[in-house]
């Protein structure tokens, strides 16, 4: 694996659609560079601070969100003597997102009491009643012809429903069995769209692309409920990860769970899975477990690491969240599916140091990956092959079937807690507080 040297910027790079160019943000500056060379392409000057880039699914305009303005432009990469600016004025801007068309700007105003459409092309803007949430809660579906949106009035849930090709008309507005619905998310193929309440209630509603109710689910009565949801890359498969430290996957067409995954301690089964210990080695000797968290953060810098594989069974250190503290951390918070719908990653932030991988196809453990550090991130590759994991050090974690690895930054002070795929898998972005790099992946 290759890095690049680090660049400066603020938030997390992002890719261009075609993996042509990547995009990052330095405070009031977009720099767009080749993802190959990381030469400069361009460069824009914006009226302040940038809080989000994205770029348009067609690849031809980067998208800058400017909150505390409340203003948007956009710029072309084609033409750097086009520009667009959108002021929304005193209703000012809580999020932006681009239109699957790349052709409109969808925004949300400050205490979200509307929606905004703003058409490139003919400059038309349509008003659209004011979403639940502002990030949250809205998805156009993966065939970008309708547009789920969140809505709470007279202190109950509804789904409205819009559609993308015929001037955003409103298809079906229907109420929802939920008690405080917290999001929502589209299966890949567009058919059905899953609806899940906040942490108070365990409650997952399975809904049709016209509205009409599939299926809803709910593994117990009592304590916290669905902390994250992940629809399976073939769309057959839905993964809810609850506060009870347990990822249950549904069957597509019953909605029960087909898969249950515990994240307990030890892990003693099955007899083959595979858990890989980070340790460290100061001064060129491998150092004991109970001897890494007496190391300080300036020794640890100067050591290098790697996985050691472990016998059966094996204690992961489970965490017992402050209970003086509001919002405690904990529960499944991440999921992860590979490409193909084999595999399951996830974190259970009771356990933050271990990436927990599940073989969906045998149903069972296929590997633990226990950190010194936190997991900050995880992804998998789009083509499949990689898992890369991000623990906000100067080393990145790498997993495929074959094996584990541990790949040191070459980068001096840099901490990599965030990391996004190139979308042909190639290459990946890993950022530091201020700054960024590129892995790129070497046969």
């Amino acid at each position: 694996m290759d890095f690049s040297e680090s660049y400066r910027c603020s938030l997390l790079p992002a890719y261009s659609p075609d993996g042509r160019f990547i995009a990052a943000a330095v405070e009031y500056r977009l720099v767009v560079r080749e993802v190959e060379s990381l030469k400069v392409v361009q460069i824009y000057s914006c009226l302040d601070k940038i809080h989000r880039i994205e770029w348009s699914a067609n690849g031809k305009y980067v998208l800058c969100g400017l909150y505390s303005r409340g203003i948007v432009q956009v710029w072309s990469v084609e033409d750097p003597e086009w520009a667009c600016k959108i002021d929304e004025g005193p209703a000012g801007i809580k999020h932006c997102r681009w239109s699957p068309d790349g052709l409109s700007v969808v925004l949300v105003a400050d205490f979200c009491v509307r929606m905004t459409i703003w058409s490139l092309v003919d400059r038309k803007c349509t008003y659209l009643p004011g979403p639940k949430h502002a990030s949250k809660g809205i998805a156009f579906s993966p065939r970008a012809d309708q547009l789920a949106v969140l809505e709470r009035k007279d202190c109950k849930d509804w789904l409205a429903l819009y559609s993308t090709s015929s001037g955003w008309e409103l298809q079906a507005r229907l109420q929802l069995p939920t008690l405080d619905a917290a999001d929502l998310s589209w299966s890949p193929d567009s058919s059905k769209l899953a609806v899940w309440d906040s942490a108070l209630t365990y409650a997952v509603h399975v809904l049709g692309a016209d509205g009409e109710a599939l299926g809803s689910y709910s593994a117990y009565g009592d304590g916290l409920g669905v902390r994250s949801v992940g629809w399976s890359p073939g769309g057959d498969l839905l993964a809810v990860g609850s506060y009870d430290q347990v990822v249950r996957v549904l069957n597509g067409v019953t909605w029960q769970p087909l898969l249950e995954c515990h994240h307990g301690s030890p892990v003693d089964e099955p007899a083959q899975v595979a858990v890989y210990q980070e340790v460290e080695e100061p001064r060129g000797v491998l150092a004991p477990l109970q001897l890494q968290q007496q190391q300080s953060p300036a020794a640890k810098r100067d050591t290098r690491a790697r996985y050691l594989v472990c016998p059966l069974p094996v204690e992961v250190t489970n965490i017992t969240p402050p209970t003086n503290k509001p919002n405690p951390t904990l529960g499944v918070g991440s999921i992860a599916w590979s490409p193909n719908s084999s595999l399951l990653a996830t974190v259970n932030e009771n356990m933050p140091h271990a990436v927990w991988i599940w073989d969906v196809l045998s149903a069972s453990l296929a590997a633990v990956l226990v950190h010194i550090g936190s997991v900050r991130s995880m992804a998998w590759s789009p083509a499949g092959d990689y898992l890369a994991v991000g623990t906000g050090n100067c080393r990145v974690y790498v997993w495929t079937a074959e094996g584990a690895s541990i790949v040191h930054i070459p980068l001096a002070g840099f901490s990599a807690s965030q990391l996004a795929w190139a979308p042909d898998g190639s290459s990946f972005a890993l950022m530091d507080q201020e700054a960024f790099c590129c892995a790129y992946v070497t046969s």
